[in-house]
């Protein structure tokens, strides 16, 4: 295809897309379609679909629908698997209520503290490891909202300062059970330079290496700003009148402290191979689909004895199965992120976007690829509200792009996936600031004004750290 041609077919298929965001069609189709648009438009012009090992069905109308099923076959058995095991995994904890009762452990001594901003970092933290229980940044939001919110009101906080707080509690923690980091992983371990790499060494290795320091200088920046957004702020002393509510966690102490624990198991697992690995030299393994699939058996048998009524431990165990179902949509996310990549593979653009990291390769302008994506991924997050939508379309272009540049890949895929969470508390129109700003009575724009300092220092922060350790 001609190279003028081929990039007049990328602007539109990126203008299409974000048209369609703005209109706030599903993301999810709207990714498939202009993959399958894209590689029609490929073979029309002579070129052949971007998928390896493809062979073609005969039928040129239904190569693109073959090369959606191939797709999503690759992406089911590996990545996608996972996806499902965790979802199923996180929503069978919240059925025995163990989640809840991992909440009440980390949110109780908050209640301690009296001085508004104070809190602030100390929300900010907190929020965030409660996010290895409830990755889902809305659905953490809510449960913050009923039980946390009315505290930090009560301690003399300002509305806008809890829910710019609450609003950005999901962000980047460093966790083995994120899709996005297992997605990552996977790819990467495809390669030489990164073979046998598992999702717990690119989190322990890479990814925490940048996310901790940034979380911890985000919750510095975050009490300054909101303190200064408070005495600049003329409604600060508006009436709250938020009726809130304890969380109630029944059982004796070894019941709390099990059930509290049981969410964190896989984690705890994954990281104790590894250091078992690092510290004692021991071959042995375990990969994240394993380790949450222990933890589910532990989990129940602790919820049969507890509950003293293995009948209904076991029937609660549906719960997990329903969880799969649940995160189904995440992994149709990521095949149709695929597919869209799969079609701009098949016009030439990425060959093209190749050639061009060749001519920079030695130059010392090696920051140039991470800046350019990190960019993208602002502009479809602030317009669609989803962190990771263009993140998962990416992965399988990270590898090759970074060694076209001469770069290492960590390099594009920690800030690339660090930028599109944090982002995401940035943007109007995602799903949690919607969701806080709908609890606390304000606009999303009042909520973006005291989430978007501390987030885009963020943004900032983790870039330089990532140039300076992995470029």
């Amino acid at each position: 295809m001609d190279p003028i041609l081929m990039w007049a077919v990328v602007v539109a298929a990126f203008a299409v897309v974000i048209f369609m965001l703005l209109k706030k069609m599903d993301i999810t189709i709207t990714m498939l379609l202009m993959g399958v648009v894209l590689m029609f438009i490929a073979m029309a012009t002579g070129n052949s679909i971007a998928v390896e090992g493809f062979e073609s069905s005969g039928i040129p109308l239904f190569d693109p629908l073959l090369a959606i099923v191939s797709t999503f076959k690759s992406g089911l058995t590996s990545y996608g698997f996972i996806i499902l095991i965790l979802g199923g995994y996180s929503a069978y904890m919240s059925s025995i209520g163990a989640n809840d009762a991992t909440v009440y452990a980390l949110t109780r001594p908050i209640r301690k503290i009296k001085s508004p901003y104070v809190l602030v970092p100390v929300v900010f933290l907190v929020g965030n490891v409660l996010s290895l229980v409830v990755p889902s940044a809305s659905n953490l939001a809510i449960i913050l909202l009923a039980t946390l919110y009315p505290v930090l009101r009560k301690a003399g906080m300002s509305p806008l300062t809890a829910a710019g707080i609450i609003a950005t509690t999901a962000t980047i923690m460093p966790t083995p059970l994120g899709s996005d980091n297992v997605a990552i992983a996977e790819e990467l371990a495809k390669y030489p330079e990164y073979a046998g790499l598992t999702v717990t060494e690119y989190v322990l290795q890479y990814h925490a290496m940048v996310s901790i320091p940034t979380l911890i200088i985000m919750a510095v920046i975050h009490l300054f700003w909101q303190r200064f957004c408070d005495k600049r702020d003329s409604a600060q002393g508006e009436v709250d009148n938020a009726e809130g509510k304890d969380l109630v966690i029944e059982g004796s102490m070894l019941r709390k402290t099990v059930y509290a624990i049981l969410p964190m198991l896989p984690i705890f697992l994954l990281i104790a191979v590894y250091l078992m690995q690092v510290l004692g030299g021991s071959t042995f393994s375990l990969s994240v689909e394993v380790a949450t699939l222990f933890s589910f058996l532990v989990a129940l048998i602790c919820d049969a004895i507890f509950s003293r009524n293995p009948k209904d431990a076991l029937g609660k165990s549906e719960g997990f199965f329903k969880g799969m179902g649940g995160t189904m949509p995440v992994v149709a996310l990521t095949v149709a992120a695929q597919v869209f990549v799969v079609g701009l593979n098949s016009i030439g653009m990425i060959s093209s976007l190749e050639s061009a990291m060749t001519s920079i390769n030695g130059t010392g302008m090696g920051f140039v690829l991470p800046l350019i994506l990190v960019g993208l991924t602002a502009l479809i997050v602030l317009l669609s509200g989803s962190g990771t939508s263009l993140f998962f379309a990416m992965v399988p272009l990270i590898p090759a792009l970074a060694a076209a540049a001469g770069i290492s890949a960590v390099s594009i895929s920690v800030p690339m996936g660090l930028a599109g969470n944090l982002f995401r508390s940035v943007s109007p129109v995602s799903a949690v600031v919607m969701i806080v700003s709908g609890s606390v009575g304000k606009s999303p724009i009042e909520i973006v004004r005291r989430t978007s300092v501390p987030m885009l220092a963020g943004v900032v922060i983790m870039f330089v750290l990532s140039v300076v350790m992995f470029l």
